[in-house]
């Protein structure tokens, strides 16, 4: 039975259903690891909300908006600075958080004239910016407030604004996939369809589930500039309001990262009936994939050749340099969802390296499915792994660098492990070409530098040495 009970779970035996090791000839489809349920009470969770999900993954990326936060401050403070999602108008979405700043006398009495106060402050103090996201949290929403009310008063008062509200508490799902859900799904009710784009190219279309992790979206923007495709809208990378309003026009939708923005990608399919093409862009051979399945769909095939040789000609010997001194090293992965099934045979086939443990915050039985069917024989899968679960797993497969955000690298750390930030990268971007040489890099430098071997030493005796 390849589902297995960690010993620090002994007492929540319930844990066993959500670790699943692959075995040889096995029918994954039996054992599939649960997912996307409550978390195990006496797990520790390394989950994010639903709000989170929402405003952290997808909206907060949106570069020339002010995103509002209905709720106490420390809801804000929370996706404020964590993600690293430049923009080419000065960074303003990174530079500044915006709160209705709710208190306990506001739970008692309402909340809507706090908000409405706030978002009229927030217009004030930025007279160039005429778009709002507003998002709902656990406090605001308990209590009963009208949001969307509140700002249909504030479009008619101001009349030049433009605002999209997110019913995205955090009690609202199991973790933040809801928000990605809700946000999607608000999007294509509420916006797209209201604007028309200016078309420059008979080739459109929308980047779905790239949201420019340090330059992300700029990478992937050159090779389609080069092959004569017009991107009508990315979502969420480096965009406006105006342009993902507009994503109705385009004529296939790129999916990217299929947890986080696969459903809108499905609602342009059903209502606008524009094809939806599920691709790789990490790893060297995935993107040469992706250009030429994007190439085929439009008859540019030779276009997406002469991008992928320009590509290859400038970084095949960088990666290769890395392959020679990476390969046989042990990865873990545990990071959101669909990134252990894009990153798990691009760092093995790619570099040679063994993926021995992987672990999703949200993922649902699709991406288990996927990461599974790619995965090695004896490689450990966790849904919702939690602290002692990690401790376990190292200390029985000795792994060389673990990808995962930053709580859980804090862990590792201490362990004397390096880790890479899986969220919001170290030394990005990490997809395409270039991304595939920057992510071999800095794994490089963390199994090589000499700083682990020293942290676990008497700094008296290293000091005389």
């Amino acid at each position: 039975m390849p589902l297995k009970l960690f010993c620090c779970d002994e007492c929540i035996p319930e844990r066993q259903n959500h670790v699943y090791i692959k075995e040889e000839g096995e029918d994954t489809t039996q054992y599939l690891p649960l997912s996307n349920i409550e978390t195990i009470p006496g797990s520790l969770s390394e989950r994010g909300c639903s709000y989170c999900g929402a405003k952290l993954v997808i909206g907060g990326v949106i570069k020339d908006c002010i995103q509002m936060i209905h709720g106490p401050v420390g809801c804000a403070y929370d996706t404020w600075h964590t993600k690293r999602y430049p923009s080419d108008n000065d960074n303003f979405q990174l530079k500044y958080v915006w709160s209705s700043d709710t208190k306990e006398k506001h739970i008692v009495f309402g909340a809507e004239k706090q908000l409405k106060k706030a978002i009229k402050e927030a217009f004030k103090e930025f007279p160039e910016i005429k778009r709002m996201f507003v998002y709902t949290t656990c406090t605001t929403a308990l209590i009963g407030d009208d949001p969307k009310a509140v700002c249909r008063e504030v479009e008619e008062e101001l009349g030049d604004v433009d605002i999209f509200v997110v019913e995205c508490p955090g009690f609202a799902g199991v973790s933040q996939s809801k928000g990605h859900h809700e946000l999607n799904i608000g999007w294509m009710r509420d916006k797209i369809g209201t604007l028309e784009p200016e078309i420059k190219s008979e080739y459109t279309i929308n980047v779905i589930g790239d949201y420019n992790i340090q330059g992300d979206t700029y990478v992937l923007q050159k090779y389609f500039d080069k092959m004569g495709i017009q991107v009508i809208a990315h979502f969420t990378g480096n965009v406006t309001y105006d342009q993902l309003r507009c994503m109705h026009r385009a004529k296939l939708n790129v999916v990217n990262c299929a947890r986080s923005a696969g459903y809108i990608a499905n609602e342009l399919k059903r209502v606008y009936d524009i094809p939806r093409m599920d691709v790789d862009t990490w790893g060297f051979e995935y993107v040469k994939v992706a250009l030429r399945k994007i190439g085929a769909f439009f008859g540019l095939e030779d276009k997406a050749e002469e991008v992928i040789a320009e590509e290859v000609a400038k970084y095949e010997g960088k990666l290769n340099w890395y392959k020679e001194r990476l390969k046989g090293k042990k990865v873990c992965i545990w990071t959101g969802g669909p990134r252990l099934w894009h990153w798990t045979k691009a760092l093995e086939d790619d570099l040679g390296m063994e993926v021995v443990a992987m672990s999703s915050k949200f993922g649902h039985q699709e991406d288990f499915e996927k990461v599974i069917a790619r995965g090695r024989v004896g490689t450990i899968y966790i849904d919702d792994g939690n602290e002692l679960e990690f401790f376990e797993v190292l200390d029985n497969i000795h792994a060389d660098i673990i990808f995962t955000g930053p709580r859980v690298g804090d862990l590792v750390k201490k362990l004397h492990i390096p880790y890479i930030n899986g969220h919001a990268y170290h030394n990005g971007p990490y997809m395409g070409f270039e991304g595939a040489v920057n992510m071999a890099r800095d794994m490089y430098n963390g199994i090589y530098s000499p700083m682990w071997s020293l942290a676990g030493k008497d700094p008296r005796v290293v000091q005389e040495l």
